[in-house]
């Protein structure tokens, strides 16, 4: 992969205008490298988000940038008529021949959005206003790309939230112990095999396939700096084919605790209720028009599943010797399983309770 140094020569393959300044890293993404590059445009600062593909995770990035390009193109088109249309949608910058990506003589695969001002991310939420205002983008995203023209978006991640494989694949990171860390996570392991039962049950629910996020962190909604709105929606790389409740269930997962993914302290991991009532509230106001009554049926589920998901997924790559999931420290990947088998049990004490709320609002 190109060092920092190299980054000037990447991000002149693009269409940019003006003068290469500096780019520094960006954000709090796991997978991809994100940088944000300044240029000197007109007299004045121009900023853009500089992201290197990996290719190990997206094992065919072209395809990737095909689904990207298609839905900013479909979600462009659709916000064109709203204020601040482009500040709506992440808008590609295109290579200098034309494609919606750059590939380097290495094999790597980068691309370039326009930044968005005035807005911001955020890792936790802090006030139910900002989780209702992140599941309302989340949903009005899904219905924006209800009608997508065919043809059938890719699988940028084949089987991604097929969670009876992820089960699979946590038998064989136990099976092979390949860093020697089995031992070290047999309570983690007791309580993934406890709940073997449960990693099927929405594919056999029949529900219906859609366009879908598929990694609905509340940091993958910019909210406006003025009007605390969802603005927009980004990282859209594994934006695919999936199943709604898939996208509701991960907000849930990350939105509703009050600890950061990686908390030690597992005491202070529980989901706060009032944050799943403003998810459910918010997510229904904009999606709850093309949702059928079987999806509806199964949102609340879809948190403990999802959650449950994420900690085998947290789970077996650390048993793996960390080879997925950036890690900064020792042993993040199984504090990150722990805190997710921990809201797991506090989701599933709560359930009840989330299904009669969402089959109360109307």
């Amino acid at each position: 992969m190109n060092s920092p140094t190299d980054l000037a020569g990447v991000v002149s393959q693009f269409q940019i205008p003006g003068t290469f300044a500096t780019a520094t890293p960006h954000g709090s993404g796991h997978i991809n490298n994100t940088y944000c590059a300044t240029f000197t445009h007109n007299g004045g600062p121009a900023r853009y988000i500089l992201q290197h593909i990996n290719h190990h995770v997206f094992k065919n990035p072209a395809a990737l940038m095909s689904n990207v390009q298609r839905v900013t193109e479909h979600l462009g088109r659709k916000a064109a008529a709203q204020p601040d249309a482009a500040r709506r949608v992440p808008a590609l910058v295109p290579a200098r021949d034309g494609s919606s990506h750059h590939c380097d003589a290495a094999g790597n695969y980068w691309r370039v959005y326009h930044f968005i001002p005035k807005a911001r991310s955020y890792d936790t939420v802090e006030t139910p206003a900002q989780a209702y205002a992140a599941a309302r983008a989340f949903g009005e995203f899904q219905r924006l790309l209800a009608d997508l023209p065919a043809p059938r978006l890719h699988d940028t991640i084949p089987d991604f939230h097929h969670t009876p494989k992820r089960f699979a694949a946590l038998e064989q990171a136990i099976a092979a112990d390949a860093a020697g860390r089995v031992a070290q996570a047999q309570p983690e392991i007791e309580f993934a095999l406890a709940h073997r039962n449960i990693t099927g049950q929405l594919l056999a629910a029949g529900l219906p396939e859609r366009i879908t996020h598929n990694d609905t962190k509340l940091n993958n909604v910019l909210i406006d700096d003025t009007t605390g709105e969802g603005l927009c929606v980004i990282d859209l790389d594994t934006v695919m084919p999936g199943l709604v409740v898939y996208d509701f269930g991960d907000m849930v997962r990350t939105a509703t605790s009050p600890t950061a993914e990686d908390e030690r302290d597992l005491s202070r991991v529980h989901m706060q209720f009032p944050l799943f009532e403003a998810l459910a509230r918010g997510y229904l106001a904009s999606a709850g028009a093309f949702l059928t009554r079987e999806e509806r049926r199964w949102l609340a589920f879809s948190g403990k599943l999802i959650t449950f998901e994420i900690g085998i997924r947290f789970l077996a790559d650390y048993l793996a010797g960390d080879t997925y999931f950036k890690v900064h420290r020792e042993n993040q990947n199984l504090d990150r399983c722990r805190t997710q088998f921990q809201l797991v049990r506090s989701i599933a004490a709560q359930e009840a309770r989330m299904s009669d709320l969402v089959a109360a609002i109307a």
